[in-house]
């Protein structure tokens, strides 16, 4: 693999580890110091490995200078403080040399201390899934504007205030204790399950970004389920969400670009293993007397992986989709609620509660209404169709809608 390859495949990977490591190591107040340590030791690298070649074990030749960047930081500062700005306020004289822990134990507690940080209750849910995208997961301005469909200029104000909020509320990177574990992860959770939506259903160009978004959610969910204070039930249950959703990713796309509806995908390209995983997880997630949104989800994704139509499969999800919208209403939920009632009772039933829903700002709602009047009024589902193309906002919307107003 040539160096232009290597760097960014090893920045996805070990510009997060490295960044947790001295952000921890330096404390909240000097994130930014961390992050730009990190940076700086992949400039190195680009540079280096140009024309010496590529180190026999890259990644211990970025942790090697990562760690001699962040020690010259550490005298740097020591010195500034106490020559220059005549302050013995920081936490070492200038001849310290500081424990830099680069092992994977302490890379993945400091990740794990990390992601409860940017997730702190403090700071807005777009701040936490931007914070957890530039810090946790690598992700530059530009890409985490384009996930959010936003500009630079948002996203740099936006992470700024966030940082600021954090450092205003002296947050320490750290574990949460027990008691306070419990009263945090359903923040954590709410980000992880956003930023892997953000990707499964992004309206972004960037297939590759939308892909990345969930792969990193899913990386994060990893962290929690393998540390014995954090692999609660809930977080098996996003991540058995994830594995199901994720299993079907190959087959949500054509050719061309094109979304391809459930119904019409090619379950050959499922992701068995994934679907493996996701059952061992939901199992998990069973353990205890807790049932949260992410159980109902996990359970409607599950019957999903069985392709074939039974009464059973749609009555099941039917009923899972009633018990999520008395914990949490949305309007993906009730739409999805009004399909699986079609396929559970027939179009006819469930035409009279999808137009109780009046979504009437939502293309995906008259995309339901296009599929429910199909068989009954040709005329009537060509109209909602023409409708859902009017408000799809990306070519490939507009492309799929289009296709089906032609068949029809």
């Amino acid at each position: 693999m040539h160096t232009e390859e290597l760097i960014p495949h090893l920045f996805r990977t070990e510009y997060s580890r490295i960044t947790a490591v001295l952000g921890k190591l330096f404390g909240f107040e000097q994130i930014e110091a961390a992050e730009d340590i990190a940076s700086e030791t992949f400039l190195s690298a680009l540079e280096t490995w140009s024309f010496k070649g590529i180190p026999e074990n890259p990644t211990a030749w970025l942790y090697a200078v990562a760690k001699n960047k962040a020690r010259n930081y550490v005298k740097r500062k020591s010195l500034f403080n106490e020559k220059i700005a005549g302050q013995i306020n920081y936490s070492a004289p200038h001849d310290w040399e500081p424990d830099i822990d680069l092992s994977d134990k302490h890379i993945t507690d400091s990740q794990l201390a990390m992601l409860f940080v940017v997730c702190h209750p403090s700071i807005s849910v777009e701040s936490q899934i931007g914070l957890a995208l530039r810090i946790l997961c690598g992700f530059g301005i530009e890409e985490i504007a384009d996930a959010f469909l936003t500009t630079k200029e948002t996203i740099n104000k936006r992470l700024f205030r966030a940082r600021e909020t954090l450092r205003r509320d002296h947050v320490k990177i750290e574990l949460p204790g027990e008691a306070e574990i419990d009263k945090r992860l359903a923040a954590v959770l709410t980000t992880l399950y956003l930023l892997f939506s953000e990707g499964y259903y992004s309206e972004s160009q960037t297939p590759v970004l939308r892909e990345d978004l969930c792969q990193e959610a899913m990386r994060l969910a990893y962290l929690l389920v393998e540390n014995e204070q954090t692999n609660k039930p809930p977080v098996n249950a996003v991540l058995a969400l994830m594995c199901f959703h994720s299993s079907r990713f190959k087959a949500r796309k054509n050719d061309n670009g094109e979304f391809v509806l459930y119904q019409d995908q090619d379950e050959t390209l499922w992701d068995r293993e994934l679907i493996t995983k996701g059952v061992k997880l939901l199992r998990q997630a069973s353990q205890g007397n807790e049932l949260s949104k992410y159980h109902l989800e996990a359970s409607i994704a599950f019957w999903h992986t069985i392709k074939e139509d039974t009464r059973e499969k749609w009555d099941n999800i039917l009923r899972l989709y009633d018990q999520l919208l008395l914990i949490e209403y949305s309007q993906i939920a009730a739409l999805n609620r009004t399909y699986a009632l079609a396929k559970a009772r027939g179009n006819a039933e469930a035409i009279p509660d999808a137009k109780k829903l009046n979504l009437v700002n939502n293309h995906f709602y008259f995309i339901l209404l296009g599929d429910l009047y199909k068989d009954i009024d040709k005329d009537e589902a060509k109209e909602n169709l023409r409708k859902a193309l009017a408000l799809a906002k990306t070519s490939t919307d507009k492309q799929t809608i289009q296709k089906r107003i032609d068949q029809l």
